[in-house]
Parts: C-alpha cells; structure tokens; sequence
C-alpha cells in the first residue's frame, strides 16, 4: 500500500468510480421498485441463483453475499416468503441447515430484472471500469 498524500487525479479516480458505480444502483433501486420488490429483495435472488456450483444457498453463505448480519438475512428470506419469491428446505447434507431456493415466480422475475441489470452494465461498457493501478498511484510514481 501506498503512503502519503494522494494526488488529485487519484481522488477524481476514485470520485469517479464511487459516482458511476452509485448511479448503477441507483438504477438498479428504481428498477426493482418498478417491479414490485427492493434492491436488496432482488440481490437475495440474484446471489440465489448465482451461487457458485448450485442454485440456492444457506442464510450464513447469503450474510456473507450480502454483506449483512445473519438476523437481518433472516428477515430478508422471510419478507420474500411472504412475497411467494422463495422457499427454504431443510439441508440435504446437513439436516441443521436451512437452504434458500427460489420459487417458480421468483425465477421468473429474478430472470426480469438480471436480463436488465445485464443489459445496463452492456450500455454502461467503457464508462463503468475499475480504475487501472496507474490511475490509483499518480501514474506510477
């Protein structure tokens, strides 16, 4: 890690990445909002179905996709009950575990939602990057 003071093209290098990355889940939020669900409804089917090796998940793998604390993961999972999106089932493996599966209806609109969250970032390609190390060290210095 670098030390010292950081350059002015360094903070505009990661002013610009915050703003174009919050604009992102901006639309992300209003687009969820359109369909009926919340931003964090949405990224709960998306790490889903997007687990790697299978298409469900423990509440603890979910905390963790999530970034969130097990209690609220819980609250999540069940608000999404209500809503018909998902399901649990008691562990194949581990009878102790809870997996979380999406329904058919939250298949279907977790399917909505990524093609257009997918088709954005394919708008977004060469506006939406991850800075080079060149832009984050004052070009090398």
């Amino acid at each position: 890690m670098s030390k010292g003071t950081l350059t002015k093209q360094e903070f505009e290098t990661l002013s610009n990445f915050r703003y174009q990355l919050r604009r992102f889940i901006r639309f992300s939020e209003e687009l969820t909002h359109q369909y009926g669900v919340t931003h964090l409804q949405y990224l709960l089917m998306l790490h889903l179905k997007g687990y790697p090796g299978r298409e469900w998940a423990t509440i603890g793998e979910l905390s963790e996709r999530l970034q969130s604390h097990h209690h609220g993961v819980v609250s999540l999972v069940s608000r999404c009950e209500k809503l018909g999106l998902v399901y649990r089932a008691q562990g194949k493996v581990d009878r102790r575990e809870v997996e979380v599966h999406l329904t058919s209806a939250g298949e279907k609109m977790l399917q909505k939602l990524a093609r257009e969250h997918r088709d954005k970032l394919l708008n977004l390609q060469g506006t939406f990057q991850v800075p080079d190390v060149q832009d984050l060290t004052g070009g090398g210095k």
